[in-house]
C-alpha cells in the first residue's frame, strides 16, 4: 500500500511539473505574442503620412447677365443627369411678424399650387412619368426652386421651371392643405425634447421675436392668404435677385446659350432689401423647461457666436474640433468615455455666413446625472485655461478637418453648391481654398487665444429640458432658475388647454 502511495505521489509530482512547464511555456508564448502584437500595434505610427495633395476642385463657369442674374455651370459627364437650382434672395427674416410662416407656406404652395396652365397634381403626373422632380422651398434668407432630370428630358422639365417662375397660381385649396399640415406640426412641436431644446435655445441667443428664432403659430399661419403669396412672388422674383446653378451632363457653352435665351429678356427689378437683424440675447443663467414624461435631460449651453468673415474663424474651427468635435474631443473623452455621464456631448463656437452663429455646447444625459454633467462641462471649459490645448491635439484636429474636407467637396455638384453660397453671401469665390489654407496655418497659439477670447462659462445661458423631480440635485444649486413656458397658443377663437412651464424666460418669450 505504501509503495503504491509513493508511486501515486511521484506520478502526481511528475504531472505537476509537466503542467508548470506547460504554463511557463504558455506565458512565454503569450509574452512573445504580446510583444509582437504591441510591435504591430505601434508599427503603423512609423508609416510616413504624405502631405495632402493640392486642392483644385473643378470650377464652375460663372456667367452674369445684363439683368443681374448670376449663372454657374458645372459640367459632370459621369451620369446622363442634369440637376438645377435657383436661389432667390428674400426669406423668413423679411416676412411680417403677424404672418410668420408665410415663406414656408410660399415654398410649399409654389410647387403644389401649380401654374396657370397646369395644376400641381398634373405636374406630378408629368414629372413622375419621366422620373424627374421639381421642388420649391423657403429658408431664413432665401427661397429656392430645384429640379433633377435625365439629360434627354431637360427641355421639357426646364419649361416647367420657367412656368413656375413666371406663372405660379398658388391655388387656394393647396394653401389650405399646407396650412393644415403646418398646423399639425405646431401641435406636435413639444413632443420631441431635443426639438424643444434647439428651439428655445435659439430664442435665448437671438430673442423670441428674432427672425432667427421666432416660430409660426396657428394665428400667424391663418393670417396668410393667397394674395400674400402672390405679393411675395411679385416682390422678389426678379433676375437680379437670383442665382442659378446647373450641374450635369451638358456642354457649358450650349447650356449658357439656352439659359440666356430663357432669361436675358427678363427685366431687372428692385433689389431684395438687405436687413440687418440685431440679436437680443437673454441674460446668462439657468433656464428650465419642465417635462415630466422624460427620463433624460437635453442641455444647451448657448451664447452668440461669430460671422465667418471674422479673422478668427479658422482658429475657431480647429478649437471646435479639439473641444467638442468628435470621439477624440476633450468633452467626449472626459464626460462620456471617462466619467460615463452622457450619451451625447459636444459643441463649440458657432458661426454663420451673414450674422453671428450660436455658440453651443450640447449635452444629453440621464435625469439622475443632470447637474453633475453640467458641472463636468463647466470643469472642461475651465480646463481650457488651466490646461492649454497642446500641439498634439492641434495636429489631430487639423488632420481630422482637412481629411474630411476633401470628401465634403469631392464631386462637382458639391463644389457648385458651395460656390453659389459664396456668391449669395458676398464671399470670395475661392473661399474653399482660403478655408483649407487657413486651417493649415492655424497654430497652437491661435487656438488658445480664441479659446480665451470666446469661451466663458459665466456668459452662457444654460437651458435644460427635463424632469426636475428626477435630477440628482435641484438645478437651483447652480444658480437662479427661470422657468420657460412652452405652452402652444390655441387657434383663434379656441380656449387654451393645458400648458407646460410656469412663466416665461426673459428674452425667450
Amino acid at each position: 500500500m505504501r509503495s503504491h502511495n509513493v508511486n501515486l505521489r511521484s506520478r502526481a509530482s511528475y504531472l505537476g511539473l509537466k503542467q508548470m512547464a506547460a504554463v511557463a511555456l504558455l506565458l512565454i508564448g503569450l509574452a512573445g505574442a504580446s510583444s509582437a502584437a504591441y510591435a504591430q500595434a505601434t508599427e503603423w505610427q512609423k508609416i510616413p503620412i504624405p502631405a495632402l495633395p493640392p486642392f483644385h476642385p473643378a470650377e464652375p463657369k460663372r456667367v452674369e447677365l445684363p439683368n443681374g442674374m448670376v449663372i454657374f455651370l458645372q459640367e459632370d459627364h459621369e451620369l446622363p443627369l442634369i440637376d438645377g437650382s435657383i436661389r432667390i434672395r428674400g426669406g423668413t427674416k423679411s416676412e411680417p411678424a403677424a404672418k410668420v410662416g408665410l415663406v414656408d407656406l410660399y415654398g410649399e404652395v409654389w410647387r403644389t399650387g401649380g401654374t396657370k396652365s397646369r395644376t400641381g397634381d398634373e405636374l406630378d403626373d408629368f414629372l413622375e412619368a419621366r422620373a424627374a422632380k421639381v421642388e420649391t422651398g423657403g429658408s431664413v434668407d432665401s427661397t429656392s426652386l430645384g429640379w433633377s432630370c435625365l439629360k434627354g428630358d431637360f427641355d421639357d422639365v426646364f419649361r416647367i421651371v420657367q412656368d413656375l417662375l413666371q406663372n405660379p397660381e398658388f391655388r387656394s385649396d393647396k394653401l389650405e392643405l399646407a396650412q393644415q399640415q403646418f398646423a399639425e406640426s405646431i401641435a406636435r412641436r413639444n413632443d420631441n425634447p431635443a426639438g424643444i431644446a434647439g428651439r428655445e435655445a435659439a430664442k435665448l441667443v437671438y430673442g423670441a421675436d428674432s427672425p432667427y428664432a421666432r416660430q409660426a403659430e396657428y394665428s400667424t399661419l391663418l393670417a396668410v392668404k393667397r394674395d400674400d403669396l402672390l405679393a411675395w412672388h411679385k416682390a422678389y422674383l426678379y433676375p437680379n435677385n437670383m442665382i442659378v446653378g446647373l450641374a450635369g451632363d451638358f456642354d457649358a457653352a450650349a447650356m449658357e446659350s439656352k439659359l440666356k435665351a430663357a432669361f436675358a429678356s427678363w427685366s431687372k427689378g428692385p433689389a431684395a432689401p438687405k436687413e440687418k437683424v440685431e440679436a437680443h440675447p437673454a441674460k446668462p443663467g439657468y433656464y428650465l423647461v419642465s417635462k415630466d414624461d422624460v427620463n433624460q435631460s437635453n442641455v444647451r449651453m448657448v451664447a452668440p457666436g461669430i460671422e465667418r468673415k471674422n479673422p478668427d474663424y479658422f482658429a475657431i474651427e480647429v478649437f471646435n474640433e479639439v473641444m467638442g468635435g468628435g470621439f477624440s474631443s476633450r468633452l467626449f473623452l472626459d464626460i462620456r468615455t471617462s466619467r460615463g455621464l452622457a450619451y451625447a456631448v459636444g459643441g463649440g463656437i458657432g458661426s454663420a455666413f451673414d450674422h453671428p452663429g450660436v455658440t453651443r455646447f450640447v449635452l444629453g444625459t440621464k435625469s439622475e446625472s443632470t447637474v453633475e454633467a453640467i458641472q463636468a462641462v463647466f470643469s472642461d471649459l475651465d480646463d481650457v485655461q488651466k490646461k492649454p490645448i497642446t500641439e498634439s491635439e492641434i495636429k489631430r484636429a487639423k488632420d481630422s478637418i482637412l481629411n474630411s474636407f476633401i470628401f465634403n467637396f469631392d464631386t462637382p455638384d458639391k463644389v457648385l453648391r458651395e460656390r453659389m453660397a459664396y456668391e449669395f453671401y458676398g464671399y470670395p469665390l475661392n473661399f474653399l481654398e482660403q478655408y483649407r489654407a487657413g486651417i493649415e496655418k492655424t497654430t497652437v497659439a491661435d487656438v488658445n487665444r480664441v479659446a480665451a477670447k470666446y469661451v466663458h462659462k459665466d456668459q452662457l445661458a444654460v437651458l435644460v429640458v427635463g424632469n426636475p423631480k428626477d435630477f440628482d440635485k435641484p438645478l437651483s444649486t447652480l444658480g437662479a432658475v427661470t422657468n420657460v413656458d412652452i405652452t402652444i397658443p390655441p387657434p383663434p377663437g379656441e380656449p387654451q388647454v393645458g400648458g407646460t412651464g410656469q412663466g416665461s424666460a426673459p428674452g425667450s418669450r
